[in-house]
């Protein structure tokens, strides 16, 4: 299949076609901490599985559902709930120049619920659709959640019920504070509530073989650190270069174990799923319960479904680094084969401390932001120990651009290896929701005097300027060295000092 196939067609090609009777996703309970897998897979009692037929079933039956909720007014779905008063939202164009013919404004389906199998097969249902999905993390503020509501002009909330128990949510249903306050409608969806008479194969063209294309895919938030919260529009074609890049320099095999444990208010858990479920490979999602009560069960976690990828912020790893240091030798050496760190600077110090560890595990450092699409540039630390011989340096480099995307530096003339990072390409989102999309930061730029590249060519085209200043070492890797404003990262949240 082409790169430019659409993500919804990919995993019916490429997963549910031909490993239907595979197990897809694994929502585990906390009985690994006592009991022992149940042979010949690494399921414990009280585990729930998914088949990727079942997902295909699923996503099958939800597609049907939402183009009939969306396309036919008053239609009546046993899981529908309807205010009396409810407008489903049209958005303004996300970006201020003129639409181009192949290209359409797509409504927004919210989406309430933590990951699970069901969040899953939401996005995929929306993304089957032509429609774009806006994550809300049920652990977020009320006041956040129902201001990003009314911002984003929703047409209609999926939220999950069947699951919540699990994740330490208030069961959804038509008691629950979202249904009272909302004029909009809300469809409720659960794996364990399918309905067999919903079942059916899709007759929806395939998003790739539309002749209109969405502008975007999703709606997700920026923190709000430096005033309102902003809507990023972002596009199919930056997941899927994200996730071929990672496909093509570090594979996933069918025989391992990912785990989906990162917050859906965070970029990250995209690509976190993606990358198992377009590739056959088995998904677990934890107990969040029990990560949030012990964070450091995430350890007991890793171990026991062998999990062979884990995606982290630094301090999250400087946190657990004295457990692992206390237990010596561990399960996680053999099976942890890779490390993906992003979110805030790497510093060399924990780096050596993780190296000596996982002697054998691979550490990515990533680099990006909601604006580009989640990462942007990488550094593999194999190659740290030699660049240090020739660099003095206290954190991980950021490295260089991945497949597609463009790095350059806007410096001024006394420190020409030093500059604003700023980045164009595929990764690029489509602006600020209801914003031009060539505002303070997004932005034209040219091949003068004022561009460092670290590609080849800067041209004439729009780049997002980070805020984040980064100098170019002597190797051509990119290092992070600042801010352009007063904010800073804690766990991956950036926050503003004022």
């Amino acid at each position: 299949m082409s790169n430019s196939c659409c993500i919804s067609h990919k995993f019916s090609d490429a997963a549910a076609s031909t490993n239907p009777d595979k197990v897809a996703v694994i929502h585990s309970s906390a009985r690994f901490i006592s009991d022992s897998p149940q042979p010949p897979s690494p399921v414990y009692d009280g585990d729930t599985t998914f088949t990727f037929a079942d997902l295909s079933s699923s996503i099958d039956s939800l597609s049907f559902r939402l183009r009939r909720i969306l396309d036919v007014p008053g239609h009546s779905d046993p899981h529908l709930i309807t205010p009396q008063q409810s407008s489903p939202g049209t958005l303004d164009c996300c970006g201020g120049e003129a639409e181009a013919d192949d290209a359409y404004i797509p409504k927004v389906l919210a989406l309430y619920m933590p990951p699970s199998a069901e969040y899953i097969i939401s996005v995929l249902s929306v993304l089957r659709c032509g429609e774009a999905f806006l994550p809300l993390d049920p652990c977020w503020p009320r006041e956040r959640i129902l201001s990003i509501i009314s911002s984003s002009n929703v047409a209609l909330v999926i939220a999950c019920g069947s699951s919540f128990d699990q994740f330490g949510c208030q069961p959804l249903d038509r008691s629950h504070w979202l249904v009272q306050t909302i004029a909009l409608p809300v469809l409720f969806f659960s794996m364990s509530e399918r309905l067999s008479a919903e079942t059916r194969p899709s007759s929806l063209v395939w998003p790739c073989e539309k002749q209109s294309q969405r502008k975007f895919c999703y709606l997700m938030y920026t923190s709000g650190s430096t005033g309102k919260p902003k809507g990023i529009c972002g596009t199919e074609q930056g997941l899927l270069n994200r996730f071929i890049w990672m496909q093509e320099h570090y594979p996933v095999n069918g025989e391992q174990l990912l785990s989906f444990k990162t917050s859906v208010g965070f970029i990250d858990h995209l690509q976190e799923f993606l990358v198992a479920t377009l590739n056959s490979t088995p998904l677990v999602i934890p107990p969040f319960t029990l990560l949030k009560d012990n964070m450091i069960s995430i350890l007991d976690f890793l171990e026991a479904y062998s999990i062979s990828r884990l995606v982290a912020v630094p301090s999250m790893i400087r946190a657990i680094i004295p457990t692992l240091q206390h237990r010596g030798h561990n399960k996680l050496q053999s099976c942890l084969k890779l490390v993906v760190l992003s979110g805030e600077p790497f510093p060399v110090s924990l780096w050596d401390s993780l190296h000596k560890l996982f002697p054998e595990t691979c550490f990515l450092n990533l680099y990006g932001s909601t604006e580009v699409s989640g990462d942007c540039t990488y550094f593999d630390c194999s190659g740290l120990p030699k660049l240090l011989e020739t660099e003095k340096i206290g954190s991980v480099p950021i490295g260089k651009p991945i497949s597609n995307c463009k790095i350059l530096l806007l410096d001024d003339e006394d420190k020409p290896c030093e500059g604003e990072i700023c980045v164009g390409g595929l990764c690029l989102s489509q602006g600020y929701l209801h914003s031009s999309i060539e505002s303070q930061s997004y932005v034209k730029l040219h091949n003068n005097s004022l561009c460092n590249h670290l590609t080849s060519d800067c041209g004439s085209q729009l780049y997002y300027r980070t805020g984040d200043y980064g100098r170019k070492l002597s190797s051509g890797e990119l290092i992070f060295i600042g801010r352009r404003d007063r904010t800073v990262k804690l766990n991956g949240q950036r926050m503003s000092l004022e």
